[in-house]
């Protein structure tokens, strides 16, 4: 037991000293001077795409790109521009790819339901692999008319066990 806490204990620290790693891409040259503005560019930059990297938002990208993002949203901000018109202005700009989370409307529902249908695929798929491997039925036992012509042909004498 108290091996186990201490391997638990060693875990705990290496993520403790790997969490600086983590760092957010947003350089100081980038934030704003008013905290409440930052505090909503930085919930704007959480929700947008970075069109180079594609799975990271422009928060966590440390791209040319999702930097001129960054500074972008907080030109907007600055400029009085509400967190949703800030969105239509990139969405506008770059289309719906560059939201991280795009509206469920007709033209994104494969996107949305994609995960859903790759996974009843999925388990489609090793249903019919399951049906396929079963145990081939044992076939009924013979019959003694069935046993007799069987010791005919064979020339072993029936119920012999030959």
């Amino acid at each position: 037991m108290m091996l186990h806490r201490s391997k638990l204990l060693v875990l705990l620290f290496l993520l403790v000293l790997c969490w600086p790693l983590a760092a957010q891409a947003v350089q100081p040259d980038e934030m704003l001077s008013d905290p409440q503005l930052e505090a909503r560019a930085r919930a704007l930059s959480r929700e947008l795409r970075c069109m180079v990297c594609q799975n990271q938002s422009i928060d966590d990208s440390e791209a040319p790109l999702a930097r001129d993002l960054r500074i972008l949203v907080r030109e907007r901000l600055r400029a009085g521009d509400s967190d949703p018109q800030v969105l239509n202005f990139l969405v506008a700009r770059y289309g719906e790819f560059v939201l991280l989370r795009p509206p469920f409307e007709w033209h994104t529902a494969l996107l949305w339901l994609a995960p859903l249908l790759v996974l009843l695929a999925g388990g489609f798929s090793l249903v019919l692999l399951a049906r396929k491997r079963r145990p081939p039925a044992v076939p009924p036992a013979l019959s003694a008319a069935e046993q007799e012509r069987l010791a005919q042909l064979t020339g072993a004498r029936p119920g012999s066990g030959d």
